[in-house]
């Protein structure tokens, strides 16, 4: 908190940051992805030539241009360029098709769109409803000779013919100064644009950095996508702003995992949603313990699988946090407590104002006493997570989404006294007597049964336990002339070997009669968002 503060008072960017951690060690790797590979100058150098292009083709300064493409070494870079010239980049998910993918350039108000060759099909598919937004086609290193798709710029040969000269040709940027969109995955409706100002782009990677003593000598795996917060600040952040070597992978790989970790001396690695489950349904081997990695950094490790996974892959730290791409209220686990997302001592609760405050577990409503306050929570009680806004700090700030409408939903007044203002997570935590903080669910996602709430994410892990690690997601479903919703559980069995006697037998030993789910439905796989969450409705 303390270097955020000084940083903000200092009028530090990820530019001016990126500038001084670039020229420590020019030749050292900053990201790496199979055998290939760009150096700090090599990065530099290629946002440089981003920034002096676009000048020269007339983008301003608060524009916004979109970036649609995998991941590979490049794609940071071409955003840094952006930034250098004051231009926000909107990181578009790459899943996204159709009339999605028009939403997410319309609500930025995109002037432009680079996209890698591998989106092709996808930018051709909307182009006659876009045919004012120019197009910019970047190639992979390996697909230079791949066709431009018609009235799009080739944007690989026109980079090569620029400077790599540094670009100083405009005002820096300020701290709080828009950096990018990000997209919130969602698990349904159209995705926001959440608004990445510089400040929160440097709070993000350095909080984890700082949490997990790691050093500029670490080299972080990171196979998360980067068009995500995840993969994209807090995973190459490390690199752009704390001068760690950050390896990269096109598609998350459950088999390839320690195998990359081990091939490239990764001492930090990321995980996210349902990742470590998955690399739990890999057949033990040697390559579980063959890797230098000592800190596992992520969201998402159920408490269920916690103990087995770092006993298999001998793993010393588990750095679990909680956080919202747009949101103020993030936790962290810093002492690998099983289960927990992150501890706050009631001690600087002045500092760092978090609260629980009693809802309706259902519909999510917040539940307020007679003066119209809302209602702390005691220990093992559940409630909606609430973090103060306050705008003169850095980290309490909310920047929101580019859509102000939704900014507005986000936002709970009156919160403790007259006027205040407090960001909504939208979940539901509990805390114990320490100050440590359990998931318990999102609001929405829990369902009522027998006059009992039914919590989703809790039937889910343990039904997935029964079924070997697979797929599970559970959900309520309306049974006509009956009060409430039945439990419906929708199971991704593709090999259709799922043994419904032993997980009859697993669930009536495991589960209270209320959580019990009525209907089983056999999916050939399992909907995901792009970080690995189970979507409940598609």
């Amino acid at each position: 908190m303390f270097t955020i503060w000084l940083w903000e008072r200092r009028g530090v960017t990820v530019v001016s940051r990126w500038n001084k951690i670039s020229q420590k060690n020019p030749d050292k790797k900053a990201f790496v992805m199979g055998n290939r590979s760009l150096t700090f100058r090599e990065g530099d150098q290629l946002s440089n030539r981003m920034a002096w292009y676009f000048k020269n083709q007339g983008f301003k300064t608060g524009e916004v241009i979109a970036l649609f493409m995998e991941t590979q070494p490049e794609y940071v870079f071409l955003w840094l360029g952006l930034a250098k010239l004051r231009i926000t980049t909107a990181l578009v998910n790459t899943n996204l098709r159709g009339d999605q993918l028009i939403h997410c350039l319309k609500i930025a108000k995109c002037k432009a769109v680079i996209f890698g060759d591998e989106m092709i099909d996808a930018i051709k598919a909307i182009q006659s409803q876009i045919p004012d937004i120019p197009l910019f086609q970047f190639n992979a290193v390996d697909r230079q000779t791949v066709p431009v798709v018609n009235d799009a710029t080739f944007l690989t040969a026109e980079l090569n013919e620029m400077s790599s000269e540094s670009f100083t040709d405009i005002e820096p940027a300020k701290p709080r100064d828009t950096l990018l969109y990000i997209y919130t995955s969602g698990t349904t409706g159209f995705p926001k644009a959440a608004i990445i100002t510089n400040i929160r782009y440097l709070l993000i990677p350095l909080g984890v950095h700082t949490s997990g003593r790691l050093t500029s000598s670490d080299v972080v795996y990171d196979p998360l996508p980067l068009h995500h917060t995840a993969g994209g600040v807090l995973g190459a952040g490390q690199c752009l702003i704390l001068g760690c070597t950050v390896v990269l992978r096109k598609k998350f790989s459950a088999s390839n995992y320690w195998i990359d970790a081990a091939k490239h001396g990764c001492t930090a690695a990321q995980y996210i949603g349902e990742i470590c489950r998955y690399l739990l349904t890999v057949p033990p081997s040697p390559h579980d313990r063959a890797h230098s990695v000592r800190v596992l950094i992520g969201n998402g490790l159920r408490p269920q699988i916690w103990q087995e996974f770092i006993d298999r892959f001998a793993i010393k730290q588990v750095l679990e946090f909680y956080g919202a791409t747009e949101g103020n209220s993030n936790l962290i686990n810093l002492d690998s407590k099983i289960g927990a997302i992150g501890f706050l001592s009631r001690l600087v609760s002045s500092i760092y104002p978090l609260n629980l405050v009693k809802c309706d577990e259902l519909t999510g409503d917040i539940l307020r006493d007679k003066n119209g306050r809302c209602i702390n929570c005691g220990p093992f009680e559940p409630g909606l997570l609430l973090g103060k806004i306050d705008p003169k700090k850095a980290i309490l700030t909310f920047a929101g989404y580019a859509d102000k409408t939704a900014s507005e939903k986000k936002m709970v007044r009156n919160v403790r006294v007259e006027g205040d203002c407090y960001f909504n997570t939208g979940d539901i935590l509990v805390m114990d007597h320490y100050g440590y903080f359990y998931f318990k669910d999102r609001t929405g996602d829990t369902f009522r049964w027998r006059g009992e709430n039914v919590s989703t994410s809790e039937v889910e892990a343990v039904i997935s336990n029964l079924i070997g690690l697979k797929d599970a997601v559970v959900y309520g479903v309306t049974i006509p002339n009956v009060e409430g919703k039945a439990g419906m559980v929708a199971i991704a069995d593709s090999e259709k070997k799922l043994d419904l006697a032993a997980l009859a037998k697993g669930v009536n030993s495991s589960l209270p009669v209320y959580a019990r789910p009525l209907f089983v439905r056999i999916l050939p796989e399992t909907p995901l968002t792009a970080t690995f969450k189970l979507k409940r409705k598609v």
